[in-house]
């Protein structure tokens, strides 16, 4: 699986593409995590979810560029965050929770790029801004 995850990551993402993962990498080992990681092109920026326990210097020596414990603003608009976060006066863009139903009011403010959702590979912002404009 991972082989596969790898092949349709770098079929879409360029080296100078920065890509947001929103957390649970890579549940696997130090040297796994630094081998997965460092297969991937791109500007790797992580935002750590409940399964990420490597070291942050492991997931530099990864290749992520930048490595947060918290959500992240993106254009005043927009909150990446690895869980979804209830009742989020943002659009909120999140994994965790894999391909099962949000229970939350207004499901319309929120976006699940877990990889069940999003055919196992990435997905552009521009997609995700044409999904909350529509």
């Amino acid at each position: 699986m991972n082989h596969k995850l790898i092949l349709n990551w770098n079929s879409i993402v360029k080296n100078d593409d920065r890509v947001f993962f929103l957390g649970d990498f890579c549940l696997a080992g130090k040297e796994q995590i630094i081998s997965c990681g460092q297969q991937l092109k791109g500007r790797k920026i992580l935002i750590c979810g409940n399964h990420d326990s490597g070291s942050l210097k492991t997931y530099f020596e990864a290749g992520f560029e930048q490595i947060s414990k918290y959500p992240l603003l993106l254009e005043n608009e927009y909150l990446l965050s690895h869980e979804p976060i209830k009742d989020c006066k943002y659009k909120n863009i999140h994994g965790h929770i894999h391909n099962h139903p949000l229970s939350f009011d207004n499901p319309e403010n929120y976006f699940n790029v877990s990889v069940e959702n999003i055919n196992y590979t990435p997905i552009s912002f521009e997609k995700i801004k044409e999904y909350f404009n529509d």
